[in-house]
């Protein structure tokens, strides 16, 4: 069998021919790199929107973990109960209104009674935060609720180390409650006449110190001018170290045997009527007894016998002779006292006791010659007591006011 191909066309290649065969795909090409241009421009700026949305969104994420674990670090921290408790401590320690109800219960019913006077009964209790308190139950309050209550926030905001404390006040009903810190060893009325506790000269002497430091804050120093108004033993507490803290400043008005003359003269109430009181305790704290012993009768037989005392305590001032000291300072002491500091402290408690109160220094002229005394002890400089004595006894009266 023969197969005819003569007409078909078969491609011929010469492989001799110099001229090169050349392949046209011009407008192949160029479509197709084209083509291939346009992909590749879209996937890139597709690509490129893609990594920063992915970038931002990561770096977001990473920051929200970041912030979400400290803020989750710091809440934990700080939230812990135990600093939430101490924190709400910190806040109820502040001045405050407690109610009957809170009182009746710190105090188990007003079961355990520390002491009565004339203003009240004060009861020991604890409050729920552990706290040892003092309760004193008001009796002859004189201001209505509004006025005995605006007088508290003022006091409420006073501190000093020879004030009592006072953490708040009950104003309920008929009730009248002042709640204070509980200080250790009670009144020195109590254990200045009422106990077997020995009270020695120095501890008498930092009280006389103390009291007056107390006094001249309350009448100088805060930003509310508080008069005490009824300066005694009883409203004296010592803790444990002895060291005096005034209570009840600017609440009652006056007692009987500490009141100054002005009280009945119908002059204003100025700071000279604690003066005139803070004399009376002087006294007081120096023979171990009470000046209302003098005399049994009337007020005005006590206010006469209290005069006399005072004539003769001056004229045996002016005398030369000391013997006598030992005789008025309480006789428990056994002669164990200084004599100078004694002497001092009698001639103070005279000017105190001035009838006419523009006579009586301030209660801040007293704290500066006693800090003076205290500095010439620590000094040593006691030789020259005597001359000093007088020299520091004009510097009391220049300034007074």
């Amino acid at each position: 069998m023969s197969v005819d191909i003569s007409n078909l066309s078969v491609p011929q290649s010469n492989v001799l021919d110099p001229t090169p065969n050349i392949l046209k795909c011009d407008n192949i090409s160029t479509r197709v790199i084209q083509s291939f241009s346009d992909v590749h421009t879209t996937g890139s700026g597709e690509s490129k929107w893609i990594y920063f949305y992915g970038f931002a969104a990561a770096t977001f994420l990473v920051e929200v973990i970041f912030f979400s674990s400290a803020w989750l670090f710091v809440w934990r921290r700080e939230l812990k109960p135990t600093h939430t408790l101490e924190g709400y401590k910190v806040l109820s320690s502040n001045f405050r209104r407690y109610s009957y109800k809170e009182l009746e219960i710190a105090t188990a019913n007003f079961k355990e009674e520390l002491g009565r006077g004339g203003s009240g009964a004060v009861y020991k209790g604890i409050l729920d935060d552990g706290r040892a308190i003092a309760v004193k139950r008001l009796e002859n309050v004189r201001q209505g609720k509004q006025e005995f209550q605006s007088e508290l926030r003022i006091i409420g905001r006073i501190n000093h180390m020879n004030l009592v404390r006072i953490w708040g006040f009950c104003s309920e009903g008929l009730h009248r409650m002042l709640v204070y810190e509980l200080v250790e060893n009670g009144s020195l009325a109590t254990i200045l006449f009422n106990s077997n506790i020995l009270v020695g000269w120095k501890q008498r002497f930092n009280i006389a110190v103390g009291l007056a430091k107390g006094l001249a804050y309350l009448h100088h120093e805060c930003l509310e001018w508080v008069i005490h108004c009824d300066v005694k033993p009883e409203n004296i507490l010592l803790d444990q170290n002895f060291e005096p803290k005034i209570i009840d400043f600017g609440l009652v008005r006056g007692t009987v045997g500490y009141m100054a003359p002005e009280w009945v003269s119908g002059l204003s109430i100025t700071g000279k009527v604690d003066v005139y009181s803070y004399g009376v305790v002087l006294l007081e704290l120096l023979s171990g007894t009470r000046v209302s012993d003098v005399a049994v009768g009337l007020d005005d037989e006590l206010h006469m016998e209290l005069r006399k005392l005072v004539r003769t305590l001056s004229e045996r001032l002016e005398k030369e002779e000391h013997a006598w000291i030992a005789e008025f300072v309480d006789f428990r002491l056994n002669g164990e006292l200084n004599h100078w500091q004694a002497r001092m402290l009698i001639k103070l408690a005279v000017s105190c006791l001035e009838e006419d109160r523009n006579k009586r220094p301030t209660i801040r002229s007293y704290f500066h010659l006693l800090k003076l005394i205290v500095r010439w002890i620590k000094l040593g400089e006691m030789k020259h007591r005597f001359a000093y004595e007088s020299t520091v006894y004009l510097f009391v009266l220049a300034l007074a006011v």
